[in-house]
């Protein structure tokens, strides 16, 4: 079948009026003297002036986009960026931030573990649970921190293989095997979709429904004067942002896509980032979130010393929840940071309920934790974007809990390091599914960290002949201006320095085991 789009534009527009629950605003701030004008005070009419300027400027924005769907789209995400702003400043003039006293380890039964799991479901069960799932790739980003031009969806990871390319075949070998027809669908970004559309032609002989949308697109804030730094709906730099993936829901529903799936007898969505080759539809939770009832399951999994900052669930006033890092109040950070507190993080793999979606939705009772993200623009202006993260929704879904997954489920690549281990003798690969090779002792992957000569992906490629053979490897770091031959093994620790101005040339066929090694080193092949 060939690639469906659903890149539906929104029908409804923005009103022209909101209201914003602050202290009143006048149309000018006079100078005052007496003490009952009290900080808050001034804050608040600052903060209500500032939602009245937001408004005008959204509202000039649009009036210069003609009459049509285009405007009609626009105006919807203006009216979905400003209620956003709105509640962003209402939380500023209240001072609102989480009581840290007031977080807890979750509930027993708010984390199940995977092993607990009912496994070894009949084949005609999963069949039935597959017919009534979807699965949603997180498509928005680009390669850009890694050196690449693009989505990040379009890096070669393994094997000449894309990110997208293994997702199809993982997705297409499930279709064959369980005689079913799960949809692959995309959300996109503006900074993607344009190019995803042309990548996903190429699968258009595949046995495969592919469908794409597009999450919102916000202008940024400048931070000083709290308006929008894009000018016109027509400016296509970096004044705009996709803001984070907790709009997914929203923009799903407006894209029409929500309603196609409910009617095509959809029931389950599995979302997951694109870059997570772990993120493959495991039948044993699909069968858990079919009998359990529950309307959206959060796989987390055992936090390690590399994923300090991840987001975690918690027990606040009795609810799940998820705490991120952003939301962590300067003191607590490093108490946030510790394995001991908080044993286990997000790994955004999520299975929702899509008519609970719809009715959460009707309900307009999606609030998820804003989270500010200052930026600084090319010309030194500090600008902020306002992001939702869609994990932070657990807290609306009834029946919502964690499932603790093995560590197998969580292998994202967000730098040269994790590709170093993902193209290396530690996984083999299957229909697009990568597995660890039984052959290692130690079913853990070892800790990676190569330097700055190494964090572009063209860099990186540059220096290695092969992918080392890393089955009996704890510990790697590379520092400075370092090569690899062919057929280099690695075992143990291993620490390879050069000095600024030094070069080490590690020869093909080496045997590094416990070593360390630093100087000048040049082997040259003949």
């Amino acid at each position: 079948m060939s690639p469906k789009q659903a890149n539906a534009p929104r029908s409804v527009a923005a009103s022209s009026e909101s209201v914003l629950d602050l202290p009143a605003a006048s149309n000018a701030i006079s100078v005052v003297h007496d003490r009952s004008f009290s900080i808050m005070d001034f804050q608040g009419t600052t903060l209500g002036n500032a939602a009245k300027g937001m408004r005008n400027e959204l509202n000039r924005m649009i009036d210069g986009v003609p009459e049509g769907p285009d405007r009609e789209h626009f105006a919807r995400e203006m009216d979905s960026f400003f209620a956003l702003f709105t509640r962003y400043l209402t939380e500023k003039a209240k001072g609102q931030k989480i009581n840290w006293a007031k977080i807890k380890s979750p509930k027993e039964e708010q984390i199940i573990p995977y092993k607990d799991l009912t496994a070894n479901v009949p084949a005609q069960t999963t069949a039935a649970n597959l017919k009534k799932l979807a699965v949603l790739k997180l498509n928005g980003g680009l390669g850009t921190t890694m050196g690449c031009v693009g989505p990040k969806s379009a890096i070669e990871v393994r094997d000449g293989m894309t990110f997208l390319d293994l997702t199809v075949r993982q997705v297409e070998y499930l279709n064959s095997t369980h005689g079913v027809d799960v949809p692959l669908i995309l959300m996109n970004s503006f900074n993607t979709d344009s190019d995803t559309t042309n990548i996903i032609q190429k699968y258009s002989n595949h046995a495969l429904q592919i469908l794409t949308f597009n999450q919102s697109r916000h202008p940024r804030v400048g931070k000083e004067s709290l308006l929008p730094v894009a000018k016109s709906y027509n400016d296509n730099g970096p004044n705009w942002y996709p803001p984070g993936h907790g709009d997914i829901f929203e923009s799903l529903a407006s894209s029409g896509l929500l309603d196609q799936l409910i009617a095509d007898g959809k029931e389950y969505i599995f979302i997951s980032n694109v870059d997570n080759l772990g993120a493959t539809v495991d039948t044993t939770i699909l069968e858990h979130v079919a009998t359990s009832g529950a309307e959206f399951i959060m796989e987390v999994t055992d936090k390690t010393k590399a994923d300090i900052k991840g987001g975690t669930l918690i027990d606040y006033d009795g609810q799940v929840r998820l705490l991120e890092i952003a939301q962590v109040p300067s003191e607590f950070v490093e108490e946030f940071k510790s394995i001991k507190k908080f044993k286990i993080f997000n790994t955004n793999n999520l299975w929702v309920s899509l008519k609970a979606i719809k009715r959460l939705l009707a309900e307009s009772a999606f609030s998820m934790e804003i989270i500010e993200n200052i930026k600084t623009t090319d010309g030194g202006e500090k600008v902020i974007q306002l992001e939702t993260a869609v994990g932070a929704a657990i807290k609306h879904f009834q029946g919502a809990h964690g499932v603790n997954v093995p560590r197998s489920r969580f292998l994202p690549v967000k730098s040269t390091s994790d590709l170093f281990l993902l193209t290396s003798d530690l996984y083999a690969l299957h229909h697009g599914v990568l597995s660890m090779n039984p052959k290692r002792i130690f079913q853990n992957a070892p800790i990676i960290k190569l330097g700055d000569h190494f964090k572009k992906v063209g860099h990186y490629l540059s220096r290695f002949k092969s992918p080392p053979h890393i089955l009996e490897l704890d510990h790697l770091t590379v520092t400075g201006d370092v090569t690899f031959g062919a057929d280099v093994v690695l075992r143990g620790t291993v620490i390879i320095v050069a000095n600024h101005g030094s070069r080490i040339d590690i020869p093909s066929g080496a045997i590094l085991d416990d070593k360390v090694v630093s100087g000048n080193l040049r082997i040259l092949d003949h």
